[in-house]
């Protein structure tokens, strides 16, 4: 081993490790190389201790295991990424609560659906929303919000928490 690194701290080794793989999953975000790193920086917690190379490296190999399969998949389920993960792009537009800006009829019409303005029709011939009702996207045609009558338990995604008084 070079001397520079024998006469190093091994656990500022660890700490470099920890952040190079931080960075790595700011790329992923995957938690993956979340639990590696946290992994690593219970080797520098080990390597601080002054124990040998050879343990430091079995702790870190122990830990991120333990990280991986025991913290990940609870970590996963808390921030709903498990699985297939949420709809995205128009899919996660249906279903969603809008509110009308414009009068929506079966022809036209315009909503705020989160937080961007759409073009909207209405669902069912000779259906009518004026503005403020609140709508459920049944479908996106083209860059057309497709709605129908809101239910009752519905809330909008976009509209203001009440002030505080």
């Amino acid at each position: 081993m070079p001397d520079w690194l024998a006469n190093s701290p091994q656990w500022l080794w660890w700490v470099g490790a920890a952040l190079a793989l931080g960075i790595v999953e700011m790329t992923t975000l995957d938690l993956i190389f979340l639990m590696l790193a946290l992994g690593a920086l219970v080797a520098a917690v080990v390597a601080g201790a002054g124990l040998p190379l050879v343990v430091q490296v079995l702790v870190f190999a122990v830990a991120a295991g333990l990280f991986v399969f025991a913290l990940r998949p609870v970590a996963m389920k808390y921030m709903h990424l498990e699985g297939r993960g949420a709809p995205m792009g128009i899919e996660g537009h249906i279903g969603q609560t809008a509110t009308v800006l414009e009068p929506v009829t079966d022809r036209a019409g315009l909503v705020k659906l989160r937080g961007e303005q759409w073009t909207a029709r209405a669902e069912l011939e000779g259906q009518q929303f004026s503005p403020g009702d609140l709508v459920t996207v049944v479908k996106i045609d083209g860059a057309t919000a497709v709605v129908a009558a809101a239910t009752p338990e519905d809330k909008p995604f976009d509209t203001e928490p009440p002030a505080p008084r």
